[in-house]
């Protein structure tokens, strides 16, 4: 089914924000409720301009502080971006070579270590153990950068350098170690002077900055914003976010040391725009085979392509590119379509972790842009544009049932089944699987339901070759059998959405 009307870009100024008959605004307030969102700040990227910066519920809670263009939150793993510039500067500057190794750049290191390269690193193609994994490692504590290298060190490589993908913030510490040894200047300095100086950000720094950012305490005060009156440091304010737990609890910020290189830099979403498209052209990365290093797909000895370099995953529609994650209280995410009729970008952050706005994104870059948009019905699916082939990713998605034990009660090849008939459809494959557990509580409370059980997730090639996982919205399978509150839908949701992550994904 193909959902576009025509086949025009929308064009800026256009009263018409809506996609799929769904505003904006709307899609927005229904995926915060869904995940229990207090707050986030929506950018988009039409470039060179940013014609929309909106911020939606409350950036802190308890200090009920509204989510604004201003409002700063963490950049999450987005900030592996801005360590792999900065990386790539050296090398345009002729100061680092991409196939130096660590043994020649970081004396000291484990033997196994050695003969891992500065590219490897960037690729996350290095097999260094991730330090995060370390039972003792925690994101609130001070490290030093030997701390938590010996703490990776005891823990083997996971591959063979070069021979496999696997995400580590090992990875980005080493790189960000190596920025300082070779530019003779703090990680941090460095990449505020090459880059949110350079680019004039104003909103965007290093976790253990945010204190030269003025913001007024009004958790005791009964007469709040009254400073702006006398001050005009508080008059448009940049204020951190804050998130807590569901007691109410502050959750602390992250210690910029103990995820240096890879989630340690804080911006407003606009200043992430702003940063992104310094990063499109020649401003930040000057030539272009350069860029192509970090922001292009790269083969495997084995002839398997890798979809992802430096925290970025790439797609096939109209250049796709996104990078995304949490940190403890927050997620983030940065997509940007890539294609000469029309640069989007879609930057979305908020005070809530765990959450994947992949979906979503992919939604809102449809409102600004028909060419953007899915060509399926996203308002009856669930989809999500996954890295691999389909009969890779199906194999991925039967691998992620096995390892959480989800019986797989069937799989149809459709395109496989053509074929016996004489006909010709493109990849197309459905698996079938679910916990009769959960199943059976669905079914005592409506048994029509078991029309739509077990579960089921599409996996197919469009005629663009991009792959596509599918599962129909949950939501309103709940609406059309009155089980709203059924405790069973929720899980069965995130469950879906998980599969499909996993599936779909190079870094899990």
């Amino acid at each position: 089914m193909n959902t576009r009307e025509h086949e025009t870009v929308k064009m800026r100024g256009s009263g018409d924000i809506s996609y799929l008959g769904r505003t904006v605004d709307g899609m927005i307030w229904d995926f915060m409720e869904e995940h229990q969102i207090p707050g986030l700040t929506l950018a988009i990227v039409q470039a060179p301009y940013i014609p929309r910066v909106v911020g939606y519920g409350l950036s802190d809670d308890r200090q009920r502080r509204l989510a604004s263009a201003n409002t700063m939150w963490p950049a999450g793993p987005i900030s592996q971006a801005f360590a792999a510039v900065a990386v790539m500067q050296l090398y345009e500057d002729g100061a680092l070579r991409l196939d130096m190794s660590l043994g020649e750049l970081i004396p000291g290191l484990p033997l196994s270590w050695q003969p891992v390269t500065v590219l490897q690193l960037l690729r996350h193609a290095a097999g260094l153990p991730d330090y995060r994994l370390h039972k003792d490692w925690s994101a609130f504590a001070k490290w030093s950068f030997q701390e938590l290298v010996d703490m990776a060190a005891e823990q083997p490589l996971t591959f063979s350098p070069g021979t496999d993908v696997a995400q580590s913030a090992t990875n980005f510490l080493l790189l960000s170690e190596i920025v300082e040894r070779i530019s003779k200047m703090s990680y941090r300095d460095f990449v505020t002077k090459r880059q949110i100086e350079f680019l004039g950000l104003r909103r965007t720094c290093f976790a253990g900055e945010l204190e030269r950012f003025s913001h007024e305490d009004l958790s005791e005060r009964e007469q709040v914003h009254q400073l702006f009156k006398r001050d005009s440091t508080y008059i448009d304010p940049a204020e951190p976010a804050a998130s807590y737990d569901s007691a109410g609890t502050a959750i602390p910020r992250t210690e910029p040391s103990a995820l240096k290189g890879f989630s340690d830099i804080w911006a407003s979403a606009q200043d992430i725009s702003f940063w992104d498209i310094g990063l499109a052209g020649n401003i930040l990365i000057h030539e272009p085979e350069n860029r192509a290093l970090i922001y292009a797909p790269w083969q495997l000895p084995d002839g398997r392509q890798v979809p992802a370099v430096a925290g970025w995953l790439f797609y096939k529609h109209r250049g796709l590119m996104d990078i995304k994650g949490s940190v403890p209280g927050f997620s983030s995410y940065l997509s940007r379509f890539t294609h000469s009729e029309e640069l989007v970008c879609v930057t979305l952050l908020a005070n809530r972790d765990g959450v994947d706005f992949t979906n979503l994104g992919r939604r809102i870059a449809g409102a600004f842009g028909d060419l953007l948009s899915t060509n399926y019905d996203d308002n009856k699916l669930y989809l999500f544009e996954g890295q691999f082939p389909v009969r890779e990713t199906v194999q991925r998605l039967e691998q992620e049932l096995k390892a959480r034990n989800i019986p797989l009660f069937a799989e149809f090849d459709h395109g496989e089944n053509a074929e016996k008939v004489g006909l010709s459809l493109r990849p197309t494959v459905v698996l079938v699987f679910g916990s009769p557990k959960v199943g059976t509580g669905l079914m005592q409370a409506d048994q029509s339901i078991a029309l739509e059980l077990p579960l089921r997730i599409a996996v197919w090639e469009d005629a663009a070759g991009s792959t596509w996982l599918a599962f129909p919205r949950m939501e309103l399978v709940a609406t059309d059998y009155g089980l709203t509150q059924a405790p069973e839908l929720p899980k069965l949701r995130s469950l879906l959405q998980e599969l499909v992550r996993a599936a779909g994904n190079v870094y899990k």
